[in-house]
């Protein structure tokens, strides 16, 4: 009995021998492979940077944000402005709470749209470790880390993905750039003014510099919460077009970085708006068949639930000519600068060989990238919006500067909006010191 009874503890104790044996070796394999997946990081103070515009170490490279794409597998994108005839390979370095990770090799995807300008939107792709929480990266043309020391890392943005249903917003428009000393202060009143009465709770400017009249308003509006005002002095860091067409207009980027800050809206608010609007700032999305944005996005939606690419037509109305009583001149507008939109009923009609220029609303969750008229990649469908449900009203210089005001359409949308738009830009106006 004593043999067997030692027999039996003598077997269960070589067991536990060979499992400690077992499970110490599978640990060991396991420390080693990770150790050669993820290499032991560095520990050192980085410098963080408060711009929007960060220039890449030894390049004319520009970094813009860094948000984490939970759509391809959490990789940080960083939505940058690269040199197109001058990219080297690109080092990413990120960094988190436990120290900095050695180089991995950037994936660079510059944007299909530069109008031929030789900088170009592009996004810089970073493979995040997925064992780890990551909060900083920045971009290298160098592989060692020690190159770093000195080159100022961006915050990563949109680490946690939120549901639908707790986003703040449901309407986001982006304004892309005010440049040139803007100060349309009229015309940005009234537009501001009718955004809010169409359901817009937000609005994104982009600002190089603007004109002394409309600093007030900005300043009123941001305090009033609906307005973001993101500090844009690409003219520190390049020579930006004012047009669109490079043998036109010449410069190193197209339109002042419209392409760059129209996605970098995108990402912005990809997780705190439902609907983004991209457009510019003298044009308005106006329903025709809605009394406001969320009656026609809801039809929208139900009728094309795979959609998330809203293509809406811009249609012209002649800042020439104005309407005949005078009804909207009014006295107290009188000395503010600007385009009294009110004033011009008259549409441009569309031209059967012309397609009408396009302005977009999107799910940002559906867009990988855009350019100013389409989306260059997405995640899901295409609609375009008949102008009769739906189109951009854009008070500007004639594109039909032919036409007289009889072969022009008579179209009073706005003015369906008049009472309260008046008293609301009367209200503002007077809030931002313009009126008495």
């Amino acid at each position: 009995m004593d043999i067997a009874y030692s027999m039996l503890k003598f077997k269960f104790g070589l067991l536990i021998f060979f499992a400690v044996v077992c499970l110490y070796w599978t640990w060991s394999i396991y420390i080693k492979l990770n150790t050669n997946k993820y290499p032991a990081k560095i520990h050192w103070q980085i410098l963080i940077s408060d711009q929007t515009i960060t220039q890449i170490k030894d390049t004319t490279h520009l970094m813009v944000s860094a948000y984490k794409d939970h759509r391809v597998d959490g990789a940080i994108r960083i939505i940058s402005i690269i040199r197109r005839d001058d990219l080297q390979p690109l080092h990413c370095f990120l960094c988190g709470g436990h120290g900095c990770f050695p180089a991995s090799v950037a994936q660079v995807e510059m944007h299909s749209d530069h109008f031929g300008f030789p900088f170009v939107t592009t996004d810089v792709l970073c493979q995040s470790p997925s064992m780890y929480n990551v909060t900083h990266v920045t971009i290298s043309i160098h592989s060692d880390i020690k190159a770093t020391q000195n080159q100022h890392f961006l915050s990563i943005q949109n680490n946690d993905l939120r549901e639908e249903k707790r986003f703040p917003y449901n309407f986001t428009v982006c304004i892309s750039n005010l440049f040139g000393g803007y100060n349309n202060v009229l015309q940005f009143v009234q537009t501001m003014e009718m955004y809010k009465l169409l359901g817009v709770q937000k609005v994104v400017i982009y600002n190089t510099s603007c004109g002394q009249d409309l600093e007030p308003v900005l300043v009123h509006y941001r305090e009033e919460g609906i307005l973001e005002i993101v500090e844009w002095p690409i003219d520190q860091f390049l020579n930006p077009s004012k047009g669109w067409r490079f043998e036109e207009h010449k410069g190193d980027l197209h339109y002042y970085g419209q392409l760059t800050t129209l996605n970098e809206c995108i990402y912005r608010y990809m997780y705190q708006s439902k609907y983004v609007l991209l457009h510019d700032i003298d044009e308005i999305v106006m329903p025709y068949q809605h009394a406001n944005l969320h009656l026609l996005l809801e039809d929208l939606q139900h009728q094309h639930p795979r959609v998330g690419v809203f293509v809406i037509e811009n249609h012209i109305f002649p800042k020439n000519h104005y309407e005949d009583s005078g009804k909207f001149k009014l006295p107290q507008w009188r000395d503010i600068p600007g385009i009294n939109i009110l004033e011009h009923i008259y549409r441009e009609p569309s031209r059967e060989a012309v397609i009408n220029p396009t302005k977009l609303i999107v799910n940002p969750r559906h867009v990988v990238q855009t350019s100013v008229h389409s989306v260059l990649k997405t995640l899901g469908e295409t609609f375009w919006v008949p102008p009769d449900v739906c189109r951009l009203v854009h008070v500007r210089v004639p594109l039909q500067g032919s036409l007289t005001k009889d072969q022009l359409l008579v179209d009073k949308k706005l003015w369906e909006y008049e009472k309260e738009l008046v008293q609301n830009v009367d209200n503002t106006l007077r809030k931002s010191g313009l009126l008495l």
